[in-house]
């Protein structure tokens, strides 16, 4: 897959819940993800099983109420960002946030090879 088709696919899967279905697809089996800061996992996870693990928190922990998910912004041959306007309800304590963050995503041979989320107000 070419950058823009691996940014294509990113952003539809995440507009209509594939998100977890993507991943096989879209990451490369050693990936490198990076947050911002740590959520009590640790800022970097390694690996698609890693990455898998993430993922299945976020779904477990959070209901996505509402989420504006941008086109991709292409940078040279081998990156793109993403940016994520979320509301979620915290499944325990009820609470609603309103989520805001840039995703840049590293490819490499037609895969993700690293991802790196900022958060902002």
């Amino acid at each position: 897959m070419s950058l823009n088709d691996v940014a294509k696919e990113l952003v539809a899967g995440c507009r209509e819940g594939r998100e977890t279905e993507n991943l096989e697809k879209l990451y490369a089996a050693d990936v490198v993800s990076v947050e911002a800061m740590d959520m009590g996992q640790g800022r970097e996870t390694h690996g698609l099983d890693g990455i898998r693990g993430k993922h299945a928190w976020w779904d477990g922990t959070f209901e996505v109420i509402e989420a504006d998910v941008s086109d991709p912004f292409p940078h040279g041959d081998d990156r793109f960002a993403v940016t994520f306007a979320v509301k979620a309800k915290n499944k325990e304590t009820g609470e609603v946030t309103d989520m805001n963050e840039v995703a840049v995503y590293h490819v490499a041979d037609g895969k993700i090879t690293r991802e790196e989320f900022f958060y902002g107000p």
